[in-house]
């Protein structure tokens, strides 16, 4: 059930960092949960076999090099899922950075009102 909570929060992400940027276009609501699933697929399987195959660029660039494995997911899941674009490789970084600080804010706040419930008086 959490993983579900989990991924409604990350359509959320997606649909707030879409209406942030102009360059990228998601059409609804159920279009973001598609979006947010197939990143979730895509990060758990296809990103660990890029970082292995990247490591030597990823030293020479001091982690760099994720922000563009980063990018690439995100164009990918723009080839396979209709409603949602992105317009540019620049659009795509853009769009996984700004991802990934909403996403680290809603974690906080999901942290923060875990220690409220659980606090002991």
């Amino acid at each position: 059930m959490k993983w579900i909570a989990k991924l409604f929060a990350n359509a959320i992400a997606v649909l707030i960092t879409a209406y942030l940027l102009p360059g990228v276009s998601i059409e609804d609501f159920i279009t973001a949960i598609i979006v947010a699933a197939v990143l979730a697929l895509l990060n758990n399987f296809l990103k660990p076999i890029l970082i292995i195959l990247t490591i030597p660029v990823t030293i020479l660039t001091l982690g760099l090099f994720l922000l563009v494995i980063n990018a690439v997911i995100i164009l990918l899941a723009d080839d396979l899922i209709g409603g949602f674009h992105v317009n540019n490789f620049w659009w795509a970084l853009l769009f996984s950075v700004i991802l990934s600080l909403i996403n680290s804010l809603f974690g906080k706040l999901e942290n923060d009102s875990e220690k409220k419930h659980h606090k002991i008086d």
